[in-house]
């Protein structure tokens, strides 16, 4: 087979497991190199990079490479576990996208008794089914609040009962007042400026109260297409020299010369993911925890899925240091802005101090305009 056909094929089983299409369960199997599991392609677990993922035509090829089995879609059973039917009631609920179906609602979709489901959806998806419909109705809308429809009407059409309804929740879903979140930054200043490091290019973004933004890429030009995407009303300008010594701190911590950032922070999230940030800032240098560890000290044991998204959100890398959470089996699990970018900074973060390759200083770093 051609190597364009074989591309055109992956990329076709790529879209089934973003999908998690049922049509084609047991037709194909995926493995993660990163993790060295393979799933199947329903599998209810949090995607991966796509540079990380190969594809298998059976089970035995998959072990034959040395993955081994997923715990959660069972992958070498025969039969499809519950996993199935909570998917498909995951696919009910999106697609009501004017209400939150009720657990009877749900249980005519699947035979479950309402106890059970509440059980097995949020032992394999992580959180409840109410959970996961109002994420999914947050998510629409900000989407549609980013797209400049008026209130009332996003308001109504996503499955909010009434306006005081989504202003209860407001501070928590959107960190702020929908017309705020709307106007997307519209009375805010941001400056940035970003500079090259081992770690590829280094952004980094700030309001008058403090940092709001650091992300690492490997494109200078996308990581301001992403910071603009967010704050696409806000005034936005870059300027490499403003807050040079908070940049400086960023990169000596990525040399490893610097154990610890105290920068002033201007960043938005919902109540429990700033429970998370601040718990990630309290994990010491050169040490790492696990998504249940971080779950069990916010008291909250069965939240592990949430921890690792709350991760994923992280809006300030490094800062709050979310490269320091593995999965509970040892394996890195997913970062951001890469696993490859996250290996470095734990391989760098257990060398001792002084014996960094990554020192360098900001009038070297600074990317030309």
């Amino acid at each position: 087979m051609q190597l364009q056909q074989i591309q055109i094929l992956e990329e076709t089983l790529w879209e089934a497991v973003l999908n998690r299409d049922f049509a084609l369960e047991g037709k194909f199997f995926y493995g993660v190199r990163s993790t060295g599991i393979y799933c199947r392609p329903i599998c209810p677990s949090r995607r991966p990079n796509r540079n990380q993922v190969c594809f298998f035509q059976s089970v035995q090829d998959a072990e034959i490479a040395g993955f081994r089995p997923c715990k959660r879609c069972q992958p070498q059973s025969e039969t499809v576990p519950n996993t199935a039917k909570i998917l498909a009631v995951c696919r009910y609920i999106e697609a009501q996208v004017d209400h939150i179906p009720t657990l009877s609602e749900l249980c005519s979709q699947v035979e479950m008794s309402p106890s059970y489901i509440q059980r097995i959806f949020k032992k394999i998806i992580g959180v409840s089914p109410f959970q996961y419909a109002d994420a999914l109705r947050s998510q629409r809308l900000k989407h549609r609040l980013q797209s400049g429809e008026e209130i009332a009407d996003a308001v109504y059409d996503t499955g909010y009962g009434s306006s005081s309804q989504l202003y209860e929740k407001a501070p928590k879903q959107l960190g702020m007042t929908p017309k705020t979140y709307q106007q997307a930054g519209k009375t805010i200043s941001i400056v940035y400026a970003i500079a090259s490091c081992p770690l590829g290019y280094l952004l980094v973004a700030t309001t008058q109260k403090g940092i709001c933004a650091v992300k690492l890429g490997d494109e200078a030009d996308k990581l301001e297409h992403i910071l603009k995407q967010e704050f696409h009303q806000a005034q936005i300008v870059r300027d490499d020299r403003t807050h040079k010594d908070w940049i400086q701190a960023i990169l000596d911590f990525i040399a490893g010369s610097e154990a610890h950032l105290d920068l002033p922070l201007d960043i938005r999230g919902t109540a429990f993911q700033k429970q998370v940030w601040q718990a990630l800032q309290e994990i010491p240098y050169g040490e790492t925890r696990t998504y249940a560890d971080i779950a069990r000290n916010l008291a909250k044991p069965q939240a592990v899925r949430a921890v690792g998204n709350a991760c994923g959100a992280n809006p300030i890398a490094l800062i709050v240091p979310c490269h320091r959470v593995l999965r509970s089996d040892g394996s890195l699990g997913g970062y951001h802005w890469g696993i490859e970018r996250k290996q470095k900074l734990l391989t760098q973060e257990s060398t001792p101090k002084g014996n960094s390759k990554f020192k360098m200083t900001l009038a070297d770093s600074l990317t030309l305009r």
